[in-house]
């Protein structure tokens, strides 16, 4: 395997040697173990892509429906679903388990042209409000003329209630696509472990999911309507019954759509809205679940590594980090608040000659997550599981080598450091847990030089640096994810999150754990 970090251009693709079980359209029937109401649900749904066949009227069928949180998640979710033909009267169905339908809802429809293939996507969001917390609700997503699509979903509990969310990133899509030569091919970097990670995570049943960045990689793919499609088609089976948050990563950037790149992934998600200019809707954003505050960072604006369609190093002029400190400040001042957990995509550890750790997350975010207590980072963009000890601090180099301040690796006391987690074995074709350094160093990318036609960027400048903060790596195991157990604790006492990581172990989410350790701090 090349040591050289993908990057995202209309370039060399890579391939995948088995077609999977989890082609676009085919999936509907498995059923994940664990999925409550949804899963019933899930027997009846078709989950259809937009490329899909018609409904018998001609009319474009409901596509990859999933769900979102709003600012508050106790009563505000968005139900998703996407076509490439104007439909009328898209509109969600929503009622109780018990009662059955009892509203209607109407959705708003958001555009954006794919420069490659000059095709419209439309994407409907209907946005539920008023809703009550720790409920279950069913929907039903329906324009006229379709067949109305399932879902169920639960809203957050308000308060310190105990609830589990999911984590990883770097998934891609497990569907064979691209026909050539008579070869069916993955270009976008895929493997069958993106619908296996799929199936694990519902299995979990967690009440959101944070996927931590590249999302399907489309900005690697000849056709990137079709992978954003088959994307969310594999990942519907659990997406249409329980949020799944995203960050932005580097290759949500693709060339021409939308004025830095982000159109695509601005217009297939409706987060909750952070005030930003209209050009930067949905980049950055924060929902409250119980007493944990989740913000989402795009690190591209303050990352030095050209690896997108475009480089946008500094494209919010500082309009994001502005906002996070304000976030952050907000977060520590209200009582209710006891977890700050920050999701993006690159990372600022890494023990891996892969990408690399980058110097401006640590110059950027690493002094405003101290002086906040951040309490837990979680990234991906490395395509294996590390995670560090406890940091508060940098040491006076050029690279910013973070400080651990405690090396107890299965009890961590955050109100003395932020614990960071790189979790990016979600389903790509080229994990990088085999790319470990055999000893505790860390490439750093400083910089970046002048571009290169041959490589199609601007090639990364590395230092290495010794890594002191590293508490544990996965070299055994290329594809997981995280699970978190919030306990809110008793009144006067602790409140904790426990982390387990589970690494896959065969198909249809069939998974082994291989990490644990408790997060812990006085209860507000």
């Amino acid at each position: 395997m090349s040591q050289e970090p993908e990057q995202a251009t209309d370039r060399p693709p890579g391939g995948v040697s088995r077609r999977t079980l989890l082609a676009t359209g085919t999936a509907a029937g498995v059923l994940g173990v664990g999925a409550g109401v949804g899963g019933a649900a899930l027997l009846r749904s078709r989950a259809p892509d937009i490329w899909s066949r018609p409904d018998v009227s001609g009319t474009p069928p409901v596509g990859g429906l999933h769900l979102q949180f709003g600012r508050d998640a106790s009563t505000e979710l968005v139900v998703s679903w996407h076509t490439t033909d104007a439909v009328r009267d898209p509109r969600v169905m929503l009622g109780t388990p018990t009662s059955g339908f009892g509203s209607t809802v109407a959705a708003e429809t958001r555009t954006y042209r794919d420069a490659k293939s000059n095709t419209e996507v439309r994407v409907n969001h209907a946005r539920l409000s008023g809703l009550s917390p720790d409920t279950d609700y069913v929907y039903a997503a329906v324009h006229d003329g379709a067949h109305p699509e399932l879902g169920t979903a639960r809203t957050a509990p308000a308060g310190r209630k105990p609830f589990r969310f999911t984590s990883f990133g770097d998934q891609s899509t497990p569907t064979l696509s691209k026909l050539t030569d008579g070869k069916y091919l993955n270009d976008h970097i895929g493997s069958p472990a993106a619908g296996d990670t799929t199936m694990a995570i519902e299995r979990m049943a967690p009440l959101f999911n944070l996927v931590n960045g590249d999302l399907c990689y489309a900005n690697l793919a000849q056709d990137r309507i079709r992978t954003w499609s088959d994307w969310f088609a594999n990942n519907s089976r659990s997406a249409r019954y329980r949020p799944w948050m995203p960050a932005a990563g580097n290759h949500e950037n693709e060339f021409g759509n939308g004025p830095i790149g982000y159109g695509a992934y601005q217009t297939y998600f409706s987060v909750p809205d952070s005030g930003s200019s209209p050009e930067l809707r949905g980049l950055w954003y924060s929902f409250t679940a119980g007493s944990v505050r989740v913000i989402s960072l795009n690190n591209d604006d303050v990352a030095y590594q050209d690896a997108g369609n475009s480089y946008v190093h500094g494209y919010s002029g500082s309009e994001q980090k502005r906002w996070l400190a304000g976030e952050l400040a907000a977060a520590r001042r209200d009582p209710g608040i006891d977890w700050v957990v920050v999701c993006m995509h690159q990372t600022a550890i890494s023990t891996a000659q892969a990408n690399g750790a980058d110097l401006g997350i640590r110059q950027e975010w690493l002094p405003l997550f101290d002086e906040h207590h951040v309490d837990l980072v979680l990234c991906g963009h490395e395509h294996h599981y590390e995670r560090s000890h406890p940091l508060r601090g940098t040491l006076g180099t050029d690279t910013r080598t973070p400080i651990p301040v405690d090396t107890r690796s299965d009890v961590i006391d955050v109100t003395r450091g932020t614990v960071h987690v790189v979790i990016g074995g979600g389903g790509t074709s080229k994990p990088t847990n085999g790319l470990f350094f055999s000893d505790l160093r860390c490439r750093v990318i400083t910089g970046v030089g002048d571009f290169d036609a041959a490589l199609g960027h601007k090639p990364p400048i590395y230092v290495l640096e010794d890594a002191p903060w590293s508490a544990f790596r996965d070299r055994e195991n290329p594809y997981g994810f995280v699970a978190f157990d919030v306990d809110p604790g008793a009144p006067g006492g602790h409140t904790t999150i426990k982390a387990t990581y589970y690494v896959l172990q065969g198909p249809y989410g069939v998974v082994r754990a291989v990490d644990e350790f408790t997060l812990t701090k006085p209860r507000g």
